[in-house]
């Protein structure tokens, strides 16, 4: 009789991760193939825009050594995805500011060739003044529609070493 208790006597590990929340359904989708059952979600007060998940899995898993080491490809892959993501804005936002500033700083000269009674200055300070406040908003959208043009495949290719993972993973787990 102690024998049959024992045999239906499960074991979980946990797990918590914080990601994304654009992220949060490849994470649900993607742990699944490692033996993880997602328990549920909360959002975190300190993390804007993230969602903590929380997953257990059966302890007694055969080949867990193997599916570790996909579960942490798999978790490569979707940082890469991230910041292949964040850098289709990064330069674009950055060549946005400069520009702004730069305008500003025309602006600013133009105001102060004003008060100083220089009016043909002002004049001649206000027109990049006025081209580096309007310019910023095309540049980023121009910089960004490029960086995308060149980033695309590398997350579908991303996205696809992703589902491979997961096939390998879910081919692991249905051998158990």
């Amino acid at each position: 009789m102690s024998e049959s208790k024992n045999e239906d006597f499960v074991g979980y590990e946990y797990k918590d991760i914080t990601v994304k929340r654009n992220m949060e359904a490849v994470h649900a989708d993607g742990y699944i193939n490692f033996g993880w059952t997602l328990e549920g979600t909360s959002t975190p007060i300190q993390s804007v825009g993230s969602v903590t998940m929380k997953f257990k899995r059966d302890r007694r898993l055969h080949n867990k050594a193997e599916l570790s080491r996909l579960q942490r490809q798999f978790d490569s892959c979707v940082a890469e995805i991230q910041r292949l993501e964040f850098s289709k804005s990064l330069r674009a936002s950055a060549a946005a500011y400069v520009i702004g500033v730069i305008g500003t700083a025309f602006m600013a000269g133009s105001v102060f060739s004003y008060l100083a009674g220089m009016l043909p200055l002002s004049v001649i300070l206000a027109i990049p003044g006025f081209a580096g406040w309007g310019l910023p908003y095309l540049c980023y959208s121009f910089i960004r529609a490029r960086k995308t043009e060149e980033v695309v495949p590398l997350i579908d290719s991303r996205y696809d070493e992703i589902y491979e993972i997961c096939e390998k993973a879910n081919r692991l787990l249905k051998n158990n």
